[in-house]
């Protein structure tokens, strides 16, 4: 993995790119795709194990396979809001289990969704020495097979076979003794996170309201950020972490739901954030959810809400809307303004954080000189990718001009100045009207 992070001294021995974002005193080079989001999970069924990619079309068209149930299942009313508008996933199951069987087949996953699968055998109509061997999911047909033996039998998206079975004629023999596994522990999100490490999204979803898992969440998103240089934000449930890359989701829903606990309005959060454009902003954005959300708070408690750094969802007429897109940092310093609060802002500078390192440790690292020659690429590369920026509305006031690239202290570090002025979206208005 390459170095990266912020930087106090240019002391770095890891090649990589080291990038601080300071408020100014009181005052190809295309932006990367966003619609990436990061989101552990219990299953009943999946890829155990390992972190599994879903798109957004994967989804609609292989939610079975890929999570056992049709996509029009209550069970899948979480995954529906996410994919909303998230358009790729990275998953992870974070039960364990034991996987459900019978005396001809192994379900292909851990879980208790295995335990609605059967077995049908019958004899060949055409063949009688062969026997047509049939899977069924609750009542639909999922995979058929012609055999003379279980040994001919090869694995489907729902079993593996036993091949040492003995073919035997039955109307149905279901799987049994699938199960979820014990109750998910803080090694199990551990084990994510370690594996997540190699990925590369734009929002983290934390799926608890367990304190101490959410503080190995905030710590994660901490190094990851500052430490490692990979920018993204993290979703967690009423936890004040006072930090710009965490976002503190405050409502729950009311939905009287034994499979989705009251702070699942973050799989739709998770969604739109990930989803939301570089130059865009989610307040006021209305919720076109399925969760009854809960949202009786006084003009009071919101105001309260917005200074304790929380994300609000409220009620405007018949629709329920985003009060305020921003994130848990209420400590402002001469470093951080108020400004670092803003999600758009954040959207913008890990943009260009993660963008420019891309640029700078797939093209220069190793292979251009750092000379006059090599630092005037660089800084026409950085000067392109702002001037997108601009173009599209994400950056205002941008001087090239302004953009310094010069020899580090070391030979082979190079230091990069770019100023840059995110826009905000507009949130309040004050007007004052005269009467003559």
């Amino acid at each position: 993995m390459l170095g990266g992070g912020t930087f106090t001294t240019q002391n770095k021995v890891i090649p990589g790119a080291y990038i601080n974002f300071v408020s100014a005193a009181n005052a190809s080079l295309s932006y990367s795709d966003r619609g990436f989001v990061a989101f552990p999970l219990v299953l009943d069924w999946g890829t155990d194990g390992e972190v599994f990619t879903v798109t957004q079309g994967e989804f609609l068209t292989n939610s079975q396979k890929l999570f056992g149930y049709a996509y029009t299942s209550d069970k899948l009313k979480g995954l529906r809001d996410l994919f909303q508008h998230a358009q790729t996933c990275y998953f992870y199951k974070l039960n364990g289990g034991v996987k459900a069987s019978n005396a001809f087949v192994t379900a292909k996953y851990k879980g208790a969704r295995g335990n609605s699968l059967k077995t049908v055998i019958a004899v060949n109509a055409d063949d009688n020495d062969k026997f047509d061997v049939s899977t069924y999911l609750d009542t639909a047909l999922v995979d058929s097979q012609t055999v003379a033996a279980a040994s001919e039998l090869v694995a489907n998206d729902y079993v593996e076979p036993v091949k040492t079975a003995e073919l035997a004629v039955t109307a149905g023999t279901p799987l049994t003794g699938g199960t979820n596994g014990e109750a998910v522990t803080g090694i199990d999100y551990q084990n994510f996170l370690t594996k997540l490490e190699s990925y590369s999204f734009n929002i983290l979803a934390c799926p608890s309201d367990a304190a101490e898992v959410i503080a190995l969440f905030v710590a994660f998103t901490k190094r990851m950020r500052n430490e490692v240089g990979v920018k993204f934000q993290t979703i967690v449930y009423r936890t004040a972490a006072d930090d710009e890359g965490v976002i503190n989701l405050k409502n729950a829903i009311t939905d009287n739901d034994v499979d989705f606990p009251v702070y699942s309005l973050m799989y739709w959060l998770a969604g739109r954030e990930a989803a939301c454009e570089v130059n865009k902003d989610l307040t006021n954005k209305a919720y076109n959810g399925e969760f009854k959300v809960d949202t009786n708070y006084s003009q009071q408690a919101l105001a309260q809400g917005i200074g304790a750094g929380e994300l609000l969802f409220h009620k405007v007429g018949d629709s329920i809307r985003v009060l305020n897109d921003i994130n848990s940092l209420i400590s402002f310093t001469e470093e951080k303004s108020r400004d670092f609060s803003n999600n758009q802002v954040i959207r913008v500078l890990d943009q260009v954080g993660n963008d420019i390192a891309a640029i700078f440790n797939t093209k220069y690292i190793g292979n251009i000189q750092n000379n006059s020659a090599g630092q005037s690429l660089l800084w026409n590369d950085v000067v392109s990718y702002l001037d997108a920026l601009s173009q599209i509305g994400a950056i205002e006031g941008f001087i090239k001009d302004e953009v310094i690239v010069s020899q580090g202290t070391a030979k082979d570090s190079v230091v990069v100045t770019c100023p840059v002025t995110p826009v905000a979206a507009m949130k309040k208005l004050y007007m004052e009207v005269s009467v003559n």
